[in-house]
C-alpha cells in the first residue's frame, strides 16, 4: 500500500470523534513494532521521524526507501502516513518531500507570527505541488525531545487563526500545557483554550504533541474538542528500557540480540496497541 497524507485520514477522524496515533520512528525496530501493532488492530498509523533524529537514522532518503520497503514486505494493509516531526527548516522540509515522505511538520514556532507564516508558507506550497500533508505548530511543547528542551509557551487562538488562515495547512499543532518527555504531576492542558480554538476552527484537525502520561480522560476530552492526531513516543520508549533492563538483570549472561531486543519490541508493540484502542482508532482502516 502507498503512504497516505493527513489530510486522507485526520479530517475523517476529526468528524467522528477518534483519533490517529502518530509513534516516533526511534530505530527500525520501532517501525516494525509500530507496523505490527496498527495491522492487527487494523488502524490508520502516523510513523514520524523528527527532525533531530533523521541524522542518526541516515537521513531523509534512508528512512523514507527503508520505511517503504518494510510496509511492503509485512504486507501491511492499513494507512501509513510517514511524517518528519518538528522540521525547523524549510529545506529539511523539502528533503524529506523529495525523499518520499508524505507528511511534513514545520515547527516555526520559536519565531515571531509573521515568520513562522512566511515559511509555513512557502512549506505549504511545495508539498501541495508534490500532493504532501503540511502540520504547523503555534506555541512551544515544553519538556524534552531528541535534545530539544523548551519552556511551555501558551498558544493565542488569535495567532492559531491568523496562521491556519494565511498557511491553509492541514493540521495544526497549538500548546496548551502538554510536554515532551515525562510530566512531572498530572498535566494541566488548557481545555477553555482548547475549546476556543476548535468552535472557530471547526474544519481543522488538531495534533497533540507529547500525548504520553497524559491521563486517558484528558485524552478522550482533547479528541472531543478537536485533536484527531495524537503524538506518542516516551511512553514507547519507556517500555522499550523497562524491558530490556529487567531481562538483563534477571538473566545477565544473555547476549543474543534477538533474544534481547525481540522483547523490547513487543513491549513497544503492547504500548502501540492500548494507545490504538484508547485513541478510538481500532478498525477504522477501511
Amino acid at each position: 500500500m502507498s503512504l497516505v497524507t493527513l489530510k486522507e485520514l485526520l479530517p475523517k477522524a476529526k468528524q467522528n470523534h477518534y483519533a490517529v496515533g502518530q509513534f516516533n520512528i526511534n530505530s527500525f525496530q520501532w517501525v516494525e513494532a509500530i507496523l505490527r501493532a496498527a495491522e492487527r488492530q487494523q488502524s490508520p498509523v502516523i510513523l514520524a521521524s523528527t527532525d533531530r533524529i533523521v541524522d542518526y537514522l541516515g537521513g531523509v532518503n534512508v528512512i523514507a526507501a527503508t520505511t517503504k520497503k518494510m510496509i511492503e514486505e509485512m504486507n501491511i494493509t492499513v494507512p501509513v502516513v510517514l511524517h518528519l516531526d518538528h522540521g525547523f527548516t524549510v529545506e529539511r522540509c523539502t528533503a524529506a518531500i523529495d525523499a518520499g515522505y508524505s507528511s511534513v511538520m514545520y515547527d516555526g514556532s520559536s519565531l515571531p507570527l509573521p515568520e513562522n507564516i512566511q515559511r509555513t508558507r512557502e512549506v505549504v506550497a511545495y508539498a501541495k505541488a508534490h500532493h504532501v500533508s503540511v502540520e504547523a505548530e503555534i506555541g512551544s511543547v515544553g519538556g524534552t525531545e531528541d535534545g530539544v528542551t523548551s519552556g511551555i509557551q501558551y498558544a493565542d487562538p488569535n495567532e492559531c487563526y491568523q496562521l491556519v488562515a494565511a498557511t491553509r495547512v492541514d493540521a495544526l499543532a497549538a500548546a496548551l500545557g502538554s510536554v515532551h518527555g515525562p510530566y512531572q504531576g498530572e498535566p494541566n492542558l488548557a481545555f477553555d483554550l482548547m475549546k476556543e480554538i476548535s468552535d472557530n476552527l471547526m474544519d481543522v484537525p488538531f495534533a497533540l504533541h507529547g500525548g504520553s502520561g497524559i491521563p486517558d480522560y484528558q485524552i478522550i476530552k482533547a479528541i472531543r474538542y478537536g485533536h484527531a492526531k495524537i503524538n506518542v513516543n516516551t511512553e514507547c520508549n519507556q517500555a522499550w528500557a523497562q524491558t530490556i533492563r529487567t531481562l538483563l538483570t534477571e538473566k545477565p549472561d544473555l547476549y543474543s540480540p534477538p533474544d534481547i531486543l525481540g522483547p523490547g519490541m513487543a513491549a513497544i508493540e503492547q504500548v502501540v496497541t492500548r494507545k490504538i484502542q484508547l485513541f478510538g482508532s481500532a478498525h477504522k482502516a477501511g
